[in-house]
């Protein structure tokens, strides 16, 4: 069958391949589930691993099958798999278990080995594919209703657990009820993280580079009721002095400086969530003393937060589905750049690169 491929630690190979259909006795204990793969979303961090700043080929191969971001409808089970079954629609989580006590408990997601195991990027081959094989632990089951938007699931699980992991975090201060959201970067995941936050009613404003007027992701912010802002226009500091101080930022840009930057304007009690994973070098200068000094007496924090378990990817859907309904037609139209079937993957790389695309798919197959 086909893949499409990179050999990682070399900046643009990607390429089309063949390679063995999966077999469902490949898992053990008659877990295993069978996929055909509908659909695949990329992202900057299939552009990065295509430059060589980070990835790794599984063990006894020099190539990694790239797509972390897969919608696709089941073919077959195992014996012992009762939560799908052939016909339903499915999506599945990106990182795999390692050694750790967290990996032995079900969360991969906060594994403490230094080395991880995640599909398409790390040392697991990906999901842009024909067919895909993996253990029942990981896939989860998608409404149908919702199948249109299904390709978002895993970025709309990233969101789900960038906002649980604050909350879960502020249990320090054993009431927080934050009132003011920022959300830094207009992507897929910043427009997601805009619409659950405001379905928790928070006051979000949605902070990107470009203008708003004549602008997409400026159009869907403001339909989900957040209030789009340009730093083309105005600063951070001007942006806190209109809409006050944010309780919660969600840093989804890909630029590190920005998220240094966002500690300048946190409010008290306050959480910064860091959800860009950023491969390159650069180096930034930050008003150390002073902000240590408010960061401190201010009882202000900081967390990273990376990927989704199951659960983060029930959360992210049943956010989906509410906001579908809350604001119809709204979601799908961050579904901007289709590209029909593997063999048109040069197109790939041009629009990853393109910083005014919102998001790009590609069509695998029919359900």
């Amino acid at each position: 069958m086909k893949a499409i491929a990179v050999h990682p630690g070399k900046a643009h190979t990607m390429h089309m391949r063949d390679i063995e259909k999966p077999e469902l006795a490949s898992i053990p204990d008659g877990r295993g589930v069978l996929v055909k793969v509908l659909q695949v979303g990329v992202d900057a961090t299939d552009l990065e691993i295509s430059e060589a700043q980070y990835g790794a080929a599984p063990a006894g191969d020099d190539f990694l099958v790239i797509g972390h971001e897969v919608f696709g409808i089941v073919e077959d089970v195992g014996d012992k798999v009762d939560h799908v079954k052939p016909g339903d629609y499915v999506a599945c989580t990106v990182r795999r278990p390692g050694k750790s006590i967290y990996d032995t408990i079900g969360r991969s997601d906060i594994t403490s080995e230094e080395t991880y195991y995640e599909r398409g990027i790390n040392l697991r081959h990906g999901f842009m594919t024909e067919y895909f094989v993996d253990d029942a632990e990981f896939i989860v089951k998608y409404p149908g209703q919702l199948k249109e938007i299904g390709v978002l699931a895993e970025p709309a699980s990233v969101c789900a657990k960038a906002i649980e992991q604050a909350y879960a975090a502020q249990q320090r201060l054993q009431v927080w009820e934050p009132k003011t959201a920022w959300v830094m970067g207009a992507g897929q995941i910043g427009l997601l993280a805009t619409m659950m936050l405001k379905l928790r009613r928070l006051n979000v404003c949605t902070i990107a580079r470009s203008p708003a007027e004549g602008n997409l992701k400026a159009e869907i912010a403001e339909s989900f009721g957040a209030h789009y802002v340009s730093t083309k226009n105005s600063s951070l500091d001007e942006v806190a002095k209109e809409y006050g101080r944010p309780d919660l930022i969600i840093e989804a840009t890909g630029n590190s400086m920005i998220a240094f930057q966002c500690m300048n304007v946190l409010n008290l009690n306050g959480a910064l969530v860091l959800t860009s994973v950023t491969g390159g070098s650069r180096q930034t200068e930050i008003e150390s003393d002073k902000i240590n000094l408010e960061w401190v007496l201010g009882n202000k924090l900081m967390l990273g937060s990376v990927n989704g378990n199951f659960r983060h990817f029930h959360d992210g859907i049943a956010d989906m589905a509410l906001g579908s309904a809350m604001y119809p037609g709204t979601i799908e139209k961050l579904l901007t750049h289709p590209i029909d079937g593997m063999e048109n993957y040069e197109q790939l790389l041009p629009l990853l690169a393109d910083s005014s695309v919102l998001k790009v798919y590609v069509n695998i197959a029919d359900a």
